[in-house]
This record gives C-alpha cells, structure tokens and sequence, in this order.
C-alpha cells in the first residue's frame, strides 16, 4: 500500500505539472491569436488617411490593454516603414518583412519571426491589395508577467527556453533546485525553436514520509475511507460545475460585449446561434432566425441565388476557411455591405459539424472610399483647369503659329490662282502644308479639351514612350519661354494599363514644376526625361537642374496646400501622387547628381495591372 501511495503521488505529481504546462501553453497560444487577429484585421483595412483615423485608435487601445504589443508598424510596398504606432524607433525584423514582401504566396495568417535574445519576436502578415505588410513586435518577458496566473506562479517557476536550454523569459520568484520536477512542451509553432518549461518549487515527498502517512491512514482512517472518496469526488464534481457555469458565463459576455455580428450554422446551413450584435446588424431578434434553413430573411434578394451556391461550396468542399464580400437587408430595407469570415466548427471528437461565421458591416468604409475617390477625381480635374490657366498664354502662343501660317499660305494660294502660269504643283504644296498647319492648331485645341473635360478614367493599354513624346510637344513653346531644353532617354518599355488624360496630366504638373524650378537659380539649361523598364515596372525620371528642395517642406512635400512657390496652391504634387496611386504606382524624389531634383515615377506593366486596376474597381 505505501509502494502504491508513493507511486500515486509520484504520478500525480506529474500528471497535475504537465495538466499546469498545457494550461499555461493554451493560454499563452490563445493572447497570441488575439495580437494575430490583430494583424489580419488591420491587413484587411484600406490604405487611405480616412482609414487610418478609424484604424489608429482600435491599434492604440490593443496597446494600452496588452502591454506585450511593443509596436504595430506598417511597411509600404518598398520596406520602408510607412506607419508605425506609438513611433518609429520600435524593434523590426526587416528579414522577415522582406521575404513576405518578395515572396510569391500571400500568407493568410501572420508568420512569426526569430525570437531576440531579450525575448522580443516581430509577427508579420502582408497587407491585402497592395504590396505593403504590417507586424507587430511583442515581448515575451511581459506576455508571461501579464498572463501566466499567480496560483502558477506561486508553485512554479515558468521559463521560455530554446533547444539549448538558454532563457529568453521567465516568471519564477526563486531559483528552482537541480531535479525537481519539471515539464516541457514545446512552443514551435508559434515562436520557433522555443520551448515552454515549467519546474516546481517543491520536490515530492520521500519515502519515509508516504510509509508514515501510510501507516497513519492504514490505522486511523479505513473505516471512514469511502466516505472521503465519496465527499472528495463531489466537491470535485461541484467545483467543476461551478467553473463550467464561470466559464460559460464569461464567453456568453465576451460574445456579447463584441460589435462583429457572430453566426453559428450547421452543415446545412441552418442557423445555431447568433450573437446581439448580428442581431443588431440585420435587424431581427435571435429566436426568430435560430434554427432556420436556408434562405434567410436577411438575404438580399438579388443574391439568394449566389448565397445559396455559396451553401453548395461550403457543404461539399468540406472544412476550410472562406473569406467573401456579400450583401445583407436590414429588417427595414435598408441595404448592408459586409465582409463574412467562415471558420469550420470542430467538436471534441474532430467532426466537423458546421460553420462559425464572423459578420463585419463595411457598408461606411465602402461609402468612404467611393467619396474619396469622388474627391480626388474633382481635385485632378481641378488641378488641370488651374494647369490651363496657367498655360494659356504659351497655349494662345502656340495656336497663333499654325494660324498665321494658315492665313499666309491662303493668301499664297488666291496669288497662285491669279496668275496666268498657274502651277497645279505648287499649289498641291502650298495646299498640303496649310492641312498641316490645321491639324497642328486641332491637335492642341483637342487636348485643352481633354484636359479640361470632366470625364471618368479610363484605363487602356497605351505606350507610355509615345505619351511623354506628345506631353513635350504639347509644352515646347513653355519649354521656349523658360528658356529650357527638354530631353528625352527612353528605353522601349512594355505598355502599361492607364488614362491617357490623367497620365498627361503628371507629366505636365511635373515637367512644368522643373521648368519653373530652373526660372530664377538654376546650374544648367535642361530638363532631362529618361524612361527605364526595371523587373515588372516602367519608371520615368524627371531631373530638372533648379535649386532643389527646401528642407523645409522635404517631408510634406506630397501633401494637399505644400507648396514652395510664392504664388502656388500646393495641390499640383498632391494630385501627381493622387494619380501615380490611382494607376497602382509610386511616386517619390531624390536630390541630383549636381543639385536640382529628380522626381521618380514608378508604374505596374500592364500584365502587372490588370490586377491592381480590378481591385481599384
């Protein structure tokens, strides 16, 4: 009997430390799903400063109540840091961000980098519809401080430990002794090559003291044995029921405290359960929709039929984890946007018995990115009127050339017809040169039309060398009054998926800012324009040889109303980058070889594009 005490609290003893370690692990795994949930939000988020207003503070509070979170920072789509909260001298893992940035498939859960020696690790995950990710750097040490319970740590020292045994965190009040007991699990993944390892205080009890103890209960305590066993097993049980009853209570209130509308359905699709803040959303009370089968009164009914084959995919691709934009009616008519996330519903035993969705209303995101495009399009058709005005009198210079020439070469040609030795030659030739000079006055008047119409952008696949060769034509005389040569590098490049009208338009505001740069200080007379195809991107350079930026406004350059003319509004380099990002591309600039400034545009090949140009749509 005493060998089998011995060997039960022996077995005990292990079984409830390595019961403690997985506790421990779980609980640890389930905050790092929270900070990855995070990530997957803010990734699927548009760029856009409107965005960022909504974004910043859900990020800001996510800190402040999870101090483990050391940083969010999103990268754009060259590595740089685009945004970071709360600053920019936060730990990165630039390694891991390139190799999301650069690889081939698009991760769909964040990827976790090298845990640091002072136990710091950088999760990552690559923004959607665009080439930018966003990570998050949490400190391990405080994950453990803040989460790991004090009844765990009053009997056991916890450490995150890597293959060799080396300490990256721990949460221990004393030095455990060499051979107590203690258990490992290890923690790959998330954080990999880390093992999670916790060691007990105390050892267990000798030999000596289980005979005693032994001994005791053999003569003192048999008659009242089964008694014990029978009270203890009932308290165990109550115990149990009244942490059941906690637990069920806390989810039901953490369900219920969230704004993302939760649906439960089987694989029929018929409705398990439902939280407040769907109901909220469609408008309908939850005894009302929970145990309906397909179609659902909150369907929108030009889409029944799509929600339905959506069903059929469900049902027979079996488990796995869909994402879609759809359509919802609220109980009164009005119409919902929202963004539907489909997790499989697993039960203890591994079968897959339904679907848990998480229902988001994007209905004012959607509202907000049409009325910023509304307002960056009004902007550009602002930009290029102020452009006109500005060009008018080179424009009127430039019809009076073919005009005068027109009205020379009519006079020409009523002398020619008086003559008696009329010449039918020469005045084909004179002729001719006079349609020449009228398509030349069209070919202006026709693109001051297009400039100024007000018109919807229209994407087609154009060949950009033949867009610059016509924007330097159609500025030569400005390019004359500033007493500037323009000259053009171009190497042949691919077509490239834009608006021929907006693309003219960046190449005038551009041009036209070298030009006058090089009015009043200037270390040479001309304007360069190269044309490269590097990788997947046509790149124009646009190199004046001014006096540069003001260091003054270099960091607010591409801002609405930042201007370094006297006399300017500010808007024509905020409605370039404008235009460069519509067409899915970049816009940036660096100081010259010999002073002046270089404006660098980068624009996606069509084969690129077509992609970016459907999801701008």
């Amino acid at each position: 009997m005493v060998w089998i005490v011995d060997r039960g609290e022996s077995e005990q003893a292990r079984v409830k430390i390595a019961t403690d370690a997985l506790w421990v692990e779980q609980t640890l795994r389930f905050q790092l799903s929270i900070h990855e949930d995070l990530l997957v939000r803010l990734a699927l988020e548009p760029p856009g400063d409107d965005v960022r207003t909504v974004v910043d503070p859900r990020v800001k509070l996510h800190i402040a109540t999870n101090p483990e979170v050391q940083s969010v920072i999103w990268y754009d789509g060259g590595g740089r840091i685009a945004h970071a909260l709360p600053g920019n001298g936060s730990p990165q893992d630039h390694r891991l961000v390139e190799l999301l940035r650069e690889g081939g498939a698009r991760a769909t859960r964040p990827v976790y980098g090298d845990v640091t020696e002072d136990g710091l690790v950088v999760i990552a995950l690559p923004l959607t519809g665009s080439e930018g990710v966003v990570s998050a750097t949490i400190s391990i040490p405080i994950l453990l401080e803040r989460h790991v319970p004090w009844w765990i740590a009053e009997q056991y020292g916890v450490r995150v430990v890597t293959a060799a045994e080396d300490t990256v965190a721990a949460r221990q009040k004393l030095e455990p002794a060499v051979g107590n007991p203690q258990h490992a699990i290890s923690f790959d993944p998330p954080l990999r090559g880390m093992l999670l390892q916790i060691t007990a205080y105390d050892t267990p009890a000798a030999f000596r003291s289980a005979l005693l103890l032994g001994t005791i209960a053999a003569l003192a305590t048999f008659a009242i044995l089964s008694l014990l066993v029978v009270y203890t097993n009932a308290r165990r049980r109550r115990r149990a029921e009244l942490r059941l009853r906690g637990e069920t209570a806390f989810r039901q209130a953490m369900e219920e405290s969230l704004t993302v509308g939760l649906r439960a359905k089987d694989n029929e699709g018929r409705i398990l359960y439902v939280n407040s803040a769907f109901c909220n959303l469609v408008g309908w009370k939850a005894e009302e929709i929970v145990g309906r089968l397909p179609p659902m009164p909150y369907w929108d009914p030009s889409r029944v039929g799509e929600a339905e084959e959506r069903q059929k995919r469900l049902t027979a691709n079996g488990a796995f984890s869909p994402s879609f934009e759809t359509r919802f009616r609220h109980r009164s008519g009005r119409e919902i946007d929202v963004q539907v996330y489909e997790a499989p519903l697993i039960d203890a035993s591994g079968v897959h018995r339904g679907w848990m969705g998480s229902v988001i209303d994007i209905t004012e995101a959607k509202n907000a990115t049409r009325r910023a495009r509304a307002q960056d399009e009004a902007m550009a058709r602002t930009g290029r009127l102020v452009t006109l005005g500005e060009m008018a009198s080179t424009l009127a210079h430039e019809l009076n050339q073919p005009l005068s020439a027109i009205s020379s070469y009519a006079t020409g040609m009523l002398n020619l017809l008086d003559r008696d030795d009329f010449d039918a030659g020469l005045f084909r030739g004179v002729t001719e040169k006079l349609a020449q000079q009228a398509a030349r006055a069209g070919f202006v008047i026709q693109r001051v039309q297009d400039l100024a119409r007000k018109r919807e952008p229209h994407f087609s696949e154009i060949q950009i060398d033949q867009v610059i060769r016509e924007t330097i034509a159609l500025l030569a005389a400005d390019a004359r009054e500033h007493r500037v040569k323009i000259v053009a590098d171009m190497e042949p490049a691919r077509s490239v998926a834009a608006d021929t009208i907006l693309l003219e338009q960046l190449l005038i505001n551009l041009i036209r800012n070298g030009m006058e740069a090089m009015a009043d200080r200037r270390t040479g007379d001309t304007l360069t324009i190269k044309l490269l195809e590097r990788g997947d991107n046509a790149i124009i350079e646009i190199a004046d040889q001014g006096a540069g930026i003001d260091p003054d406004v270099e960091n607010r350059l591409f801002e609405a109303f930042a201007s370094t003319k006297a006399q300017g509004l500010g808007m024509g380099l905020a409605i370039c980058r404008s235009i460069v990002e519509l067409h899915g591309g970049h816009l940036s600039f660096r100081y010259g070889e010999n002073r002046g400034t270089v404006f660098v545009v980068q624009l996606p090949l069509a084969q690129r594009e077509k992609r970016a140009m459907g999801e701008v749509r």
